[in-house]
């Protein structure tokens, strides 16, 4: 229990280390832009295809559940207030982010673990280039800008999804649903699907690269902290999601969050 402790204890120190360098990095020069955008553009651009898809078989199963039940109580105008109001506050945000850190995290993870194996990090170090200015701190800023513009996207095909079922399925009116929809969005809601991920992308950016930093043993280690990525990355998602849904649940007063 005590190692374990123990071993817990250090990687948080570790993380910790490792994320003020990243933003003292961001106050000095060189911040390699050019790095962050083709970063942004790798994380982004990849990963549009897999989030919207997510998103829009996500909002055609919050129908098919929810619609039985609320056609029970004659409540189907409302079908479309419950898929935005799930999607935005909880489903968007964490799917989306679960779904960047098996691919995206465990790819930064691997390509980090992978120049660690080959020596190119000490190759970096002697040449007096910064490893976290370099590698990781355009990784983290192009997670945290690219994974809230992720969720708005499977946020908006979620709800499509759930409009194309409740018509094709049960036959509701399109004008009904999206009225629905608009009742169901607001600005506080909207707020949340935006600070949430941004959160997430710079938790998954930080564990990722620290997995990819510390590898060890080879080859199998690059495995192993890949595997070790993913798995942190998704649990420390669902565990800020908690707490973020409470804060936020304090700043705008909504019980509903």
């Amino acid at each position: 229990m005590l190692s374990l402790a123990g071993r817990i204890l250090t990687e948080l120190q570790e993380m910790t280390l490792l994320c003020w360098r990243c933003l003292k990095g961001l106050r000095k020069q060189p911040r390699y832009i050019d790095e962050m955008i083709f970063q942004m553009d790798k994380i982004g651009v990849g990963s549009m295809a897999i989030v919207t898809l997510t998103g829009f078989f996500t909002g055609g199963v919050l129908i098919l559940q929810a619609y039985p039940t609320v056609q029970y109580y004659g409540a189907q105008a409302s079908a479309g207030q419950g898929v935005a109001t799930t999607l935005i506050r909880e489903l968007g945000p964490v799917l989306t982010a679960l779904m960047v850190a098996g691919r995206v995290g465990s790819a930064i993870s691997a390509e980090l673990g992978s120049m660690v194996v080959s020596q190119q990090i000490d190759a970096m170090r002697a040449l007096g280039t910064s490893p976290v200015r370099k590698l990781v701190t355009p990784r983290v800023v192009a997670l945290m800008v690219t994974l809230p513009l992720l969720t708005i996207a499977a946020d908006i095909f979620g709800i499509f999804g759930g409009g194309v079922t409740a018509r094709q399925l049960y036959g509701l009116d399109t004008n009904v649903y999206i009225q629905s929809v608009r009742v169901g969005v607001s600005i506080e809601d909207l707020m949340g699907s935006i600070i949430k991920p941004a959160v997430f992308g710079f938790l998954i950016g930080l564990v990722s690269c620290h997995r990819g930093l510390s590898t060890k043993g080879g080859t199998v280690g690059v495995g192993l902290s890949t595997t070790n990525a993913v798995v942190t990355s998704s649990v420390c998602v669902i565990v800020a999601d908690f707490f973020l849904s409470k804060l936020l649940m304090g700043l705008f007063k909504s019980t509903l969050f």
